[in-house]
């Protein structure tokens, strides 16, 4: 499918590993390429037991005094597919296509985040005719869902000095550092009793969505706290039954779709369907320019005998998730632009025994950070319901000298004419845990031109991904 496409290599690779599944948590198969590619090139290697993998490649002759370069990036990919797509992402390859100069899957994210680092990493280890001091590439498991591999791979075997991390998405911009944070699991009891009544199933849908880090200064509409509006909303002017909460599908992803099943007395169906248009309205006006195909569909399931949540706990969770904060918390007075702390309401699921929120948290600042996870425990815990965090990572520091940081800017600027940008962001990077564990290491992190990535609009520009490549080339020789 992509043999005409250029860097040849690179494509050759992204289309072997989008063949095979790699969902967060399903990284064995692609771990164990990455192995195979090794042994076939006669490369040294280290896979440890979580599928992180290292392969070494020696320096080129004459340049075995020379700085190590760390080339790094993950093995995983966010798994989202549309509504109608029967991918199934435990067994399934992407369907990869090509629009122009865009390539993505047909139904589903694409995975260039990070699977074009794995690409180029590959390519770079095959390339003979690179002149290169030693590589030490670096792949990464289970980025997605906390940094999980990074934070348990053992990098003591590394010798490089300089690491470039390939897992951002904006060609000409160099990243320097980046936010820390950490996953925050809300977890409150409920019981039901029997009740009868009207069913309804209510869908919030049809949002922008995209990645929480990244997307969240857009201010789109988070569909798990518009459905938690939602119910405080209908609270006020109708009694209702709550019997199943499901939205959202990843942490670290905007949720786009947040299902509800709710049950009403016979007399006010017509009520409860007139509360839904004129709420959709209000909605769709409100995110008119961020979320332009907002919908609530509204389907009538009919008269029925079924658990529903009991009024005390019914009045727990539309509080939770009424109040539960989400979005911007705080934006840098230092750096313009730069949101310095956020939290995203990424999972909700309603089960016989729980209901279970999991937050991504942000922040440039440890103590924020600690201050947002802080405030989710003081809720669910006043709510009677168990708070715990897990995939706690380090922010990434910028570094005021900076070796490699100069020469990356003087070869793109003679490359291209002007100079990139360099930029700290407010998504996650591993920069900062492994810059814990080898401090020794000068970062930076860029990639080629993507859009919309962890969605079912991922894209991934062809001639970008070939313009960054040859600049690695020229970074490899001269550095």
């Amino acid at each position: 499918m992509l043999e005409s496409l250029k860097p040849e290599r690179v494509f050759y690779y992204f289309e072997e590993i989008s063949k095979i599944p790699h969902g967060s948590g399903n990284t064995k198969a692609i771990s164990d390429y990455c192995v195979t590619f090794a042994k076939e090139h006669g490369f040294s290697y280290i896979q440890d037991k979580w599928n992180n993998v290292i392969i070494i490649k020696e320096a080129s002759i004459g340049r075995e005094q020379d700085a190590g370069i760390v080339l790094q990036g993950h093995l995983d990919m966010v798994t989202v597919k549309e509504e109608n797509c029967t991918i199934d992402f435990a067994t399934d390859s992407l369907c990869l296509c090509i629009d122009g100069d865009e390539l993505y899957a047909k139904g589903t994210s694409l995975g260039g985040d990070d699977g074009i680092a794995v690409a180029y990493a590959l390519a770079l280890l095959e390339e003979d005719s690179l002149s290169h001091p030693r590589l030490e590439v670096v792949l990464t498991v289970d980025e997605e869902i906390g940094l999980l591999g990074a934070t348990e791979i053992d990098l003591s075997m590394l010798k490089g000095q300089y690491l470039l991390n390939l897992d951002s998405e904006e060609e000409g911009i160099f990243l320097t550092s980046c936010a820390g944070g950490l996953r925050g699991d809300c977890v409150i009891p409920v019981l039901y009793l029997e009740s009868e009544g009207v069913a309804y199933q209510i869908k919030l849908t049809g949002l922008t969505g995209g990645h929480s880090g990244a997307e969240i200064d857009k201010e789109r509409a988070n569909a798990i706290k518009l459905a938690g509006r939602l119910l405080s909303e209908l609270e006020q002017e109708i009694s209702y039954g709550i019997c199943g909460i499901q939205g959202g599908e990843k942490d670290n992803a905007i949720a786009t779709e947040c299902e509800l099943q709710l049950l009403v007395e016979e007399q006010e169906s017509q009520r409860l369907e007139k509360l839904i248009q004129t709420r959709t309205s209000v909605y769709q006006a409100e995110y008119a320019i961020s979320d332009p195909n907002l919908r609530i569909e509204i389907v009538k399931k009919g008269f029925c005998t079924t658990k529903r949540l009991q009024p005390a706990y019914q009045m727990k969770v539309v509080y939770l998730l009424a109040n539960l904060p989400n979005g911007i918390q705080n934006r840098s007075l230092d750096i313009p632009g730069l949101v310095e702390t956020s939290l995203n309401l990424g999972i909700v699921n309603l089960n016989l025994e729980n209901l279970t929120v999991v937050a991504s948290v942000r922040s440039s600042v440890r103590t924020r950070k600690e201050a947002i996870s802080n405030q989710l425990r003081y809720i669910t815990e006043f709510l009677g319901g168990v708070y715990h965090t897990r995939g706690d990572y380090p922010a990434w520091e910028y570094r005021k000298n900076s070796r490699l940081r100069e020469v990356m800017v003087e070869i793109y600027k003679e490359k291209y004419g002007k100079e990139p940008l360099l930029q700290a962001i407010h998504a996650g990077l591993e920069c900062g845990i492994l810059l814990e564990k080898c401090p020794q290491l000068d970062a930076i992190s860029l990639g080629p031109d993507m859009k919309d990535i962890h969605t079912t609009r991922e894209r991934l520009s062809i001639s970008s991904t070939k313009r960054v490549w040859e600049y690695l080339i020229e970074v490899i020789a001269r550095l």
